[in-house]
């Protein structure tokens, strides 16, 4: 399967976050402390390899918001994250064990308070979106993607995410998930 490369935006965040490393700013990485973070397992060393691994903090979130004038839910989003933590894996070992190690990550993330509001499973494919919420607020949302074939993605995002945004954040972070528009309107029943 070819990779598709993120959006020009995310490019941008990518220059912008180096850009920040080589400037010393403060809150770089995504805080711990936050209560959207996701205690993430490793998908093992046997059957991935890690191709990318970025961990972004509010300061260097709220500077990015401020160069991304022609986004208006980009900057948005930005704006509202504590936190945007994301790991590409290249698949090159056995696919089915890939996804069932992200079906147990899953597991052990509802066990800690989760809640599982997508998940899809075709196949050696799997898609599993899960949210954090505290006092019906939305304050953490994981995705754990694997293709079945060549890449695995899972990605944090802490910080007061709207159910509306989440298309935005799919699009925004190049992931294809379907049935994004059913986890919107479940979500804003629920609150």
């Amino acid at each position: 399967m070819e990779h598709c490369w993120p959006n020009h935006t995310i490019l941008r965040l990518f220059f912008v976050a180096g850009l920040s490393i080589l400037l010393g700013a403060c809150s770089l990485t995504a805080p711990r402390s936050s209560a959207g973070y996701a205690d993430l397992d490793s998908l093992g060393f046997r059957d991935v390899d890690n191709v990318l691994t970025l961990s972004i903090g509010p300061a260097l979130l709220r500077f990015a918001a401020g160069h991304v004038d022609d986004e208006p839910e980009v900057k948005a989003l930005l704006k509202s994250l504590d936190g945007i933590r994301i790991r590409i894996y290249e698949i090159d070992g056995d696919a089915g064990r890939v996804a069932g190690r992200m079906s147990a990550m899953s597991g052990r993330l509802q066990e800690n308070g989760w809640e599982p509001v997508l998940s899809i499973k075709e196949g050696d494919e799997a898609t599993h979106m899960l949210l954090r919420l505290v006092d019906g607020q939305v304050c953490g949302m994981t995705v754990l993607v694997s293709d079945g074939d060549s890449e695995a993605v899972v990605i944090n995002l802490m910080g007061d995410i709207r159910p509306e945004q989440f298309g935005d954040v799919m699009l925004a972070l190049d992931v294809d998930t379907p049935g994004v528009e059913v986890v919107e309107r479940a979500v804003n029943e629920k609150g």
